[in-house]
């Protein structure tokens, strides 16, 4: 069993749950874990959609540096194919994933929060990858996803200077979502997840496939990933089920039965 990372199950929603107090230091144990965590979000077919959370007072504020400050270049070539595949396993989660982020979560723990499709983020929110700080770059995706949502300008500014953003720029250029209360992050992150369990699962996963590897490629090839997902789900029962309810009842009210 885990020690310091939980897969709690209710309703359809999956929430990872971080309990390393006092900060969620992100250790090459709660690395593995979280990895573990995330691969049993995407097999499990009762979980149509996953919460990443820390806790009601920080989400996570990074690598374990008292762990990390011993390590040798060799140690370090070893640790960080693991520590990507951690994040890696869960930013390809084939569901839609939500960040509930309060408090820190800075270096390690902004790039989990960028693994996410989206971000649920405290007003007492900071964000950021203060690694340059210590002399070193953001190793688990930060020079990656964070130019690719905030673009690369603003991204390198956050980066060359390690400073904190506040959750009302955080929401201002994009690496929010939503900011509520400190107290009403999780709930509404939940609330969030709802929507999408309701959601036709097939649909869902083939949206993200399409924009996630369109990202990656030109646009001609990914109007092709688009156009074979997009034809893809006229084989399933929930294009059925849509297409009929929408006729006979009008948008938003069919009842998807994720075939």
């Amino acid at each position: 069993m885990a020690e310091f990372v939980r897969l709690e199950v209710e309703a359809g929603v999956g929430t990872i749950r971080l309990e390393r107090p006092p900060m969620n230091a992100l250790s090459r144990q709660v690395q593995e874990e979280i990895r573990e965590a995330a691969l049993a979000a995407s097999a499990r077919r009762d979980i149509k959609a996953v919460i990443v959370y820390g806790g009601p007072k920080v989400f996570a504020a990074g690598a374990d540096i008292k762990e990390m400050a011993d390590m040798s270049y060799q140690d370090m070539v070893e640790a960080s194919g693991a520590l990507q595949a951690c994040f890696t396993a869960v930013a390809s989660i084939p569901k839609p994933t939500i960040a509930a982020v309060t408090g820190y979560a800075l270096g390690g723990g902004c790039e989990l929060s960028l693994c996410c499709d989206l971000r649920v983020v405290g007003d007492n929110a900071k964000m950021g990858q203060p690694e340059i700080l210590l002399g070193i770059i953001p190793g688990a995706g930060g020079t990656q996803r964070l130019p690719r949502l905030v673009g690369p300008s603003r991204a390198k500014e956050i980066i060359f200077t390690g400073r904190f953003v506040a959750a009302d720029e955080a929401l201002r250029i994009g690496l929010a979502d939503r900011v509520v209360a400190p107290d009403d992050v999780y709930t509404e992150a939940v609330a969030l997840a709802h929507s999408f369990v309701r959601g036709p699962a097939m649909a869902l996963r083939a949206a993200k496939e399409a924009i996630d590897a369109g990202l990656e490629t030109d646009l001609a090839t990914g109007l092709e990933i688009e156009r074979l997902q997009f034809a893809g789900l006229f084989a399933t029962d929930d294009r059925t089920v849509g297409m009929t309810s929408f006729i006979e009842n009008g948008p938003g009210k069919a009842a998807f039965t994720d075939r």
